[in-house]
């Protein structure tokens, strides 16, 4: 009884229910503006942003906006003639990687009525003819000391500065996403005199997150695949036992082990829109039973930055879950919420944003049961990776921060997360810089924005992060130099906002008692083959059991396996 009342309660959680006679129609504009907007233009002049432009987007072919870096899958499908017709659209809106596999679109729309709205809506955009699309500036030369993918290496030296911070709008903002592609012929990540690096695995479903079991075990979601897969290695050097752990999953993104310790008893995932926990105990490769909804809804308006990490607390009585932003600044949330300023913060944060922005760019927090609804902090564009220090114990967030300022504004961060901390979204960013596109609209939070711990170059989009702990027993003979114990290793996906590309590369943040000391260190590059192409964006880091560093690709769908050359040799 138990499971099939869960299976209820998931149903009722991902499905839209149709609308009652008396109810207002989907407004379009308003579900574009939600889920669209802040990766697409509409514009006459198809300037790019993290996706195509989408102005006379019907009838036209599809991979066809001029200027823009699709993905291979997408790309393939357009090959074939197929142009963008109103049936083509609705069947990609209801579920874009079983339309077209492999695509990188992660926003679907599974009510029909919403999907005809939206629809209805990008055929208003049919006027003028599209001019082409708008010139990406030329790369600038690779100045020394300067930000440019050219200049990474295995041990160059980053140092951001918030009193050096660029002017908004020193530099026009490009739409320079980059187009992947295949890995050049014998290429492999370079990493530091000492290292050698070797492939562990390869997944088809190129999942993104990747996080360690109590036994050692690999796990990691595909949001696109809506599955969840197990990765096991005897040696060390290899995966050489892979197994689909659960399918069939609401876009499911982060997860963890509860009780926090060795002898967890479930799966805590995250799902788009809700949390739900399946029976686990160390070893399983399948899950055993349906999942147990925890937390049946997160936001009444679940589009735009779709990835929902979840973290436990050190003693295990509070579950973190991240949730970003609806939209790129908030410009469309007017000035004041519904109900007065003091009462709206005392329930949603301190500068908690409200509309379609309520508990958005934000961590919320519950316990286990999913009780206790707080929010744990506010202001954070999107906290796409989180992750609790095995050390200290703190809460940390690598941040996403917004676009269109410019190349080299504002730099994306990494830092920890105390409860009750603004960092400034939508109306400041690293600290009280105050968002020229909202000017003058909450100068009462100027003085009470929370300062990043570390700088990282705009645009970079950090993603998962592990702080390097050496192996749990002396059978672990991969371990780093005792220089790297306790610093942490942060995936850098890589920009579209910026003229001349910057991350696609892993890094080493330098820490000291558990703190960044404010500069990190080029770790693992040589994803990029030019300011429009890379073979590769890394997106999480792991560390077996043996001391050696996991890097996954979401690009290739390939696990990289970082070790010291010495180790090697010695087998």
């Amino acid at each position: 009884m138990k499971n099939h009342r869960s299976r209820l309660l998931l149903s009722f959680a991902i499905v839209t229910l149709p609308l009652a006679a008396d109810a207002a129609p989907p407004d379009g504009a308003r579900l574009f503006a939600a889920n669209c907007a802040m990766c697409h233009s509409v514009t006459p002049d198809l300037q790019p942003l993290a996706g195509p432009g989408l102005f006379k987007l019907l009838g036209r072919r599809i991979a066809g906006a001029p200027g823009y870096g699709y993905s291979a899958a997408l790309a393939s499908a357009g090959g074939g003639g197929r142009n963008w017709s109103e049936s083509e659209l609705d069947r990609f809106l209801l579920d874009p990687a079983a339309h077209t596999p492999g695509t990188t679109m992660p926003v679907s729309v599974p009510d029909p009525a919403e999907r005809a709205a939206l629809i209805a809506h990008l055929k208003t955009f049919e006027g003028q003819a599209a001019a082409p699309a708008a010139a990406i500036p030329p790369p600038a030369p690779a100045a020394a000391g300067g930000e440019h993918w050219s200049a990474d290496r295995p041990g160059r030296v980053h140092e951001v500065r918030a009193d050096r911070l660029a002017a908004p709008f020193a530099t026009p903002s490009a739409g320079n996403s980059p187009r992947t592609v295949p890995r050049p012929r014998d290429a492999v990540p370079a990493v530091p005199a000492g290292f050698k690096v070797n492939l562990w695995a390869t997944d088809p479903d190129k999942g993104r997150l990747l996080v360690k079991a109590p036994n050692g075990d690999l796990f990691m979601s595909s949001m696109s695949k809506r599955l969840i897969k197990v990765f096991r290695s005897s040696t060390g050097e290899r995966a050489d036992t892979v197994s689909v752990f659960a399918s069939g999953l609401n876009r499911p993104f982060g997860f963890a082990f509860w009780p926090v310790g060795p002898n967890p008893r479930y799966l805590y995932v995250a799902y788009v829109n809700s949390i739900v926990r399946f029976p686990y105990k160390n070893g399983d490769l399948v899950a055993g039973a349906e999942p147990e909804v925890v937390v049946p809804s997160l936001v009444a308006a679940p589009g735009s930055h779709t990835t929902r990490t979840l973290v436990f607390s050190a003693d295990g009585k509070t579950m973190h879950v991240s949730i970003g932003s609806a939209s790129n600044i908030g410009e469309q949330i007017g000035p004041r919420p519904a109900e007065p300023l003091a009462d709206w913060e005392a329930k949603h944060g301190l500068g908690g944003a409200w509309g379609d922005e309520t508990d958005r760019g934000v961590v919320l927090s519950f316990d286990p049961d999913g009780g206790n609804r707080r929010t744990h902090a506010t202001g954070l564009r999107n906290c796409v990776g989180m992750y609790r220090h095995p050390g200290t114990g703190d809460l940390f967030c690598s941040v996403n921060e917004r676009d269109l300022l410019g190349d080299n504004l504002p730099p994306d961060y990494l830092t920890r997360v105390p409860r009750g901390a603004f960092f400034g979204w939508p109306w400041y960013y690293i600290g009280a810089n105050e968002e020229p596109r909202l000017q003058g609209v909450r100068p009462d939070l100027r003085d009470k924005v929370r300062q990043p711990d570390l700088l990282v170059t705009a645009h970079s989009a950090p993603l998962g992060m592990v702080v390097y702990e050496a192996g749990p027993g002396p059978g672990a003979g991969s371990r780093f130099p005792a220089e790297y114990h306790g610093d942490m290793f942060l995936a850098l996906h890589g920009s579209w906002n910026r003229a001349t590309r910057t991350g696609s590369k892993v890094v080493r943040v330098f820490m000291k008692n558990g703190v960044p000391t404010g500069s990190y260190q080029d770790f693992a590059t040589g994803f990029v083959v030019s300011d429009r192409e890379v073979w590769g964006r890394p997106s999480s880091v792991a560390v077996q059991d043996d001391g050696s560093l996991l890097v996954v690709d979401d690009v290739t769908g390939e696990i990289w396996r970082v070790a010291p050359a010495r180790a090697e040799a010695a087998r």
